[in-house]
């Protein structure tokens, strides 16, 4: 009887320690993310770009170049997507340029829009800074505008770049997403694989160089992690089907803590990154998104 009656003790102990470490708030496992997004970049693009400084993160990191966008492969829906940690079906921006859901978003947040990143982020660590500096203005309709420290949309690739590099350096802010507008323009007006294209890409491959140059310059780089990935691939002159081309994506991570396990075998949807993000700052990630963190990348953090 006595045996039964420690087992049972045993057991609601056990229990209750379950319970206790299921409700602990995530731990903070990096100071800064760093998110640098470019539109149109196809992971097919990998094969024949000389991208030296994504390379460096990939080798350094972990990486996937069979990560994949939502359906359909267009701009909104995966930038939204991204950020907001689910798919079109719960946040409702369905096209290449929305600007507001199609499809009535399946929860909306204090400022009107499905909570993105930013939100997660002001709700549960007010104090910190976080900006958006992006090249596609079409950016501007998928944040909640009034949470960011930095809302700038840039003329060029360049000044998007410059930017953001001033906020990270004077601001340290906690998060900071930055986009580039190539390779899309020249997928589209010249057509994907094309030496045009990579050209493109190499250009924003030099940018990524400049980022990095000023986090390590700076004394930041060893407490950012960086994640790169893009929206969405390309085929011809369009995208938004359903071919690999257009579909495959790359997505990189690397910096603090992270291990240097290159190419990763997991599954990952864009949404994904949402998610991943909110793991490393330490967010409670809600109910409601799709995104999971990409624990294979994470997992000799812990």
């Amino acid at each position: 009887m006595k045996t039964l009656t420690g087992i049972m003790v045993m057991a609601v102990l056990i229990f209750f320690s379950a319970c206790q470490q299921n409700t602990q708030k995530p731990t903070r496992k990096a100071k800064h993310v760093v998110l640098i997004g470019s539109d149109g970049l196809g992971a097919y693009a990998f094969e024949k770009a000389k991208v030296p400084n994504m390379r460096k993160l990939m080798d350094g990191g972990s990486y996937s170049l069979q990560a994949r966008s939502v359906l359909p492969s267009s701009s909104a829906v995966n930038w939204a997507s991204m950020i907001m940690g689910s798919g079109s079906e719960l946040h409702g921006y369905t096209e290449w340029g929305s600007k507001t859901p199609e499809l009535p978003s399946r929860i909306l947040g204090k400022e009107g829009i499905y909570p993105s990143i930013f939100s997660l982020l002001h709700e549960q660590l007010p104090e910190e800074k976080m900006g958006v500096s992006y090249s596609w203005g079409g950016i501007g309709y998928l944040f909640e505008k009034n949470l960011v420290d930095l809302d700038f949309n840039g003329k060029s690739d360049s000044a998007t770049t410059q930017t953001a590099i001033e906020f990270i350096t004077n601001e340290k802010p906690a998060l900071t997403f930055i986009h580039f507008d190539q390779p899309d323009g020249a997928g589209h007006g010249i057509g994907h694989d094309t030496q045009e294209y990579y050209q493109e890409v190499e250009k924003i491959d030099a940018l990524v160089g400049q980022i990095i140059e000023a986090l390590e310059e700076n004394g930041i780089m060893e407490e950012t992690v960086i994640i790169l990935s893009s929206d969405h691939g390309g085929v011809n002159k369009g995208h938004g089907g359903k071919s690999l081309l257009e579909v495959e994506i790359p997505w990189i991570i690397y910096g603090k803590d992270i291990p240097a396990k290159g190419k990763l075998n997991s599954s990952i949807v864009t949404y994904d990154t949402g998610a991943t993000i909110a793991w490393l700052l330490g967010l409670e990630q809600p109910q409601f998104w799709t995104g999971r963190p990409v624990m294979e990348a994470l997992t000799e953090i812990e």
